[in-house]
């Protein structure tokens, strides 16, 4: 359990996961909260962060820092985010214990499960075949981060949980025009094509992947539920074989659908084609999320109302 008073450093705050998360803290009453932004705390800098968190010694750490992108960035840039992830994530944790930090939240991606796992992808398909080699570095990353958790827990007795969230979306995403996930990403294209009075949007690959999409503010409230649990109430939902909780919405739809979808939020009245000479990543990723409804952790907003909400807030970014 986590009281009001205690310190919480929540690294990455100014991103998408980060800044959900600082919500959700905010409105359950947590005002004990510490962050740090990029230009004052290099992540990447082992000496930086663990005096940083000597100095601070929070009471619990969350790391939701990351290099993060689509397809395109993590096939373009392999050895920056298999290198940035795997140190800000090495550094967190491992500082985390230096300084005392007994408990600690590491934030993965469903990423890390094969290829061709079985659907829907439950916890112990970690390691159970090859990965989708477009996000393979970034996955590893990823990996090593729930096993060095595991490792600190066996060696250290301390309390770090690893929680697998599915693909999200919502206010805080980056709109990079190149590297963006594909909500971001489609965003842009159909806001720009509207103004443009283009006649048609081009979307990446078949459309027929599918993909499951938590809107972040369900996310983030999964996350508090699992951070509040004893570590009793933890481990009932884990195993000895499985320390990770898998975080979904349940149900996943065709590239094609999301298109639709953000098509209609936007209000552009064009036609969709795809480009079937770009990859399609995995065909399919769905999350078994079992443990997850067992903590009695339901997603409040559907596609349609996180996509309206992440559209408004697109174009108040713009208007800055």
């Amino acid at each position: 359990m986590i009281n009001k008073a205690e310190k919480i450093f929540v690294s990455g705050h100014n991103g998408l996961v980060g800044s959900a998360l600082l919500r959700a803290l905010r409105s359950s009453g947590y005002q004990n909260l510490l962050v740090a932004d990029r230009l004052d705390l290099d992540l990447t800098r082992q000496g930086k962060v663990e005096a940083f968190l000597e100095e601070e010694t929070p009471d619990v750490v969350i790391v939701a820092a990351g290099k993060v992108g689509g397809i395109h960035a993590n096939n373009t840039y392999p050895a920056e985010y298999i290198y940035q992830n795997l140190m800000m994530e090495a550094n967190l944790i491992h500082g985390a214990y230096a300084s005392g930090c007994r408990k600690l939240l590491f934030l993965g991606s469903s990423c890390i499960y094969p290829r061709l796992a079985a659907q829907p992808i439950v916890e112990s398909e970690l390691l159970a075949g090859p990965l989708e080699p477009t996000n393979e570095p970034y996955a590893i990353a990823k990996i090593a981060g729930i096993k060095m958790c595991e490792s600190y827990n066996r060696q250290y007795g301390v309390d770090y949980r690893s929680v697998m969230p599915t693909n999200l979306y919502g206010p805080g995403e980056d709109y990079h025009p190149e590297n963006s996930h594909v909500i971001p990403g489609l965003i842009q294209r159909f806001h720009a094509a509207k103004l443009n009075g283009d006649e048609s949007v081009t979307v990446w690959g078949t459309g027929n992947a599918k993909r499951e999409f938590l809107y972040v503010d369900d996310l983030a409230r999964a996350c508090l539920a699992v951070l509040k649990l004893d570590e009793l109430a933890y481990q009932s939902v884990t195993s000895e074989m499985v320390s990770h909780v898998n975080l979904g919405c349940g149900y996943d739809i065709s590239i094609r659908e999301v298109a639709e979808a953000v098509k209609r939020a936007v209000g552009f009245e064009g036609e969709l084609n795809f480009d079937t000479s770009k990859p399609d990543g995995m065909p399919r990723k769905l999350l078994e999320v079992s443990a997850m409804k067992s903590l009695g952790i339901e997603p409040e907003f559907s596609l349609d109302e996180g996509l309206a909400i992440t559209y408004q807030a697109y174009l108040e970014k713009l208007s800055v």
